[in-house]
């Protein structure tokens, strides 16, 4: 069978849209290796774990702060002289701290077809097909140039948009993790076709939690901080009866969100933090929670375009899902009005309103577990999705 490369700036055990696909294409019969590049320790840790079971090889490149540290500090300095010289042909290597050595390592390695999946592992896909005159795709989990601003003149929006605008028109294809994602690159790029693959999980069995009291609220991510909706639900909540609710946050707390984390305790509300799990881990953890909080902000651009894989975490463990009314989520939304309710962003008044209907009507809230359970099992999830995904790369190679 051909042999297919994946390629991250971050860690496998944080991208699981990229070990699904690693794993289908193991299982298709093709030969898979992904190179990847060190991000954080808990997720290193994941990844010991995560290895062994898996069909696939994995490199790290890049070095990390326990082992090949040299590596990591001089790549560290070679990120900023690409952001220093961004346009210039090295800028490239501003977008990640890897991104220079994943190009670096992958054009060693002959492949079939070079897979991309984040902006800062873009080049890497194209120069190693270039070099090998092999095939190359682009997975578009985010709008990436504008992840952090909309600002046009912003040094971020410039070099990433200046990345795409490069390596973009030599892709064989690109598939993206939205509707609207797909769409808004079909824009830039007419020439290119972008096929969506949801951010959708394998099948499972769960049993949605009984009648509880109080009722229970589950966000997650990989990090928990400012700027991502909880504030909105900590509002609607300091206006509830305490004793009726609880709120469960699961992810990373880093040292900045600190002091965010003791704000939200001091308000009085009944909140729970749980250290991050392997995300494998993540939808059985779900299953004990009655509503799923997908948060996202229309501001930038991109979070207004995501559909990420909170939603459909929520329907595989047969959660009730409230969304915020950003264009992607309401539009997912009103298309799938049984799984639960939208609010407009900011507005923790109306969240409240929710919040409380949902507390005091019972059979309305079980009614939405049960569709999430159905949309899961029929169609979303990654049975489907996958064969979308494995279709591009046989059409491809």
């Amino acid at each position: 069978m051909p042999s297919v490369v994946l390629i991250s700036s971050g860690q496998p055990s944080l991208n699981p849209r990229l070990v699904k696909e690693a794993d289908a294409l193991a299982q298709a019969g093709y030969n898979v290796t992904v190179f990847y590049a060190y991000w954080n320790e808990w997720g290193t840790e994941y990844d010991r774990q995560l290895s062994p079971s898996r069909k696939w090889k994995s490199v790290r490149v890049g070095g990390s702060p326990e082992n090949g540290r040299i590596t990591f500090m001089l790549s560290k300095i070679v990120q900023k002289l690409g952001r220093t010289f961004k346009s210039s042909a090295w800028g490239f290597m501003g977008l990640s701290r890897a991104s220079f050595h994943l190009a670096k390592e992958v054009k060693k390695h002959k492949a079939d077809l070079y897979i991309a999946h984040n902006l800062g592992a873009l080049p890497a896909a194209c120069i190693a097909a270039a070099k090998h005159n092999k095939p190359c795709g682009f997975d578009a989990e985010d709008f990436h140039r504008n992840e952090t601003s909309d600002d046009a003149a912003n040094a971020d929006v410039l070099l990433k948009s200046a990345i795409e605008d490069k390596y973009i028109p030599r892709l064989s294809y690109l598939t993206a993790s939205s509707p609207l994602i797909a769409a808004q690159y079909k824009t830039l790029y007419p020439l290119l076709n972008p096929v969506v693959v949801l951010n959708v999980f394998d099948k499972v069995d769960i049993e949605p939690a009984k009648h509880q009291k109080p009722l229970k609220l589950f966000w997650f991510s990989q990090t928990i901080g400012r700027g991502r909706g909880i504030e909105d639900v900590v509002s609607a909540l300091s206006t509830l009866n305490a004793k009726n609710f609880e709120l469960h946050l699961l992810g990373h707390i880093p040292v900045y969100s600190q002091q965010f984390v003791e704000e939200i305790i001091a308000t009085g509300i009944s909140v729970k933090f749980y250290a991050p799990i392997p995300p494998d881990e993540v939808i059985s953890f779900a299953a004990q929670f009655d509503l799923g909080l997908a948060l996202e902000q229309r501001k930038p651009l991109n979070r207004d375009l995501c559909l990420t894989n909170k939603i459909f975490t929520y329907l595989q463990a047969g959660l009730g899902v409230i969304a915020t009314e950003t264009t992607a989520q309401a539009t997912f939304m009103n298309l799938n009005k049984a799984i639960g309710s939208t609010f407009k962003n900011n507005d923790s008044a109306e969240l409240a309103g929710l919040l409380s209907d949902y507390q005091q009507n019972r059979d309305k809230l079980n009614t939405c577990k049960l569709a999430s359970l159905k949309l899961a099992d029929t169609t979303y999830n990654w049975k489907i999705e996958s064969k979308k995904f494995l279709k591009v790369v046989e059409e491809t190679i």
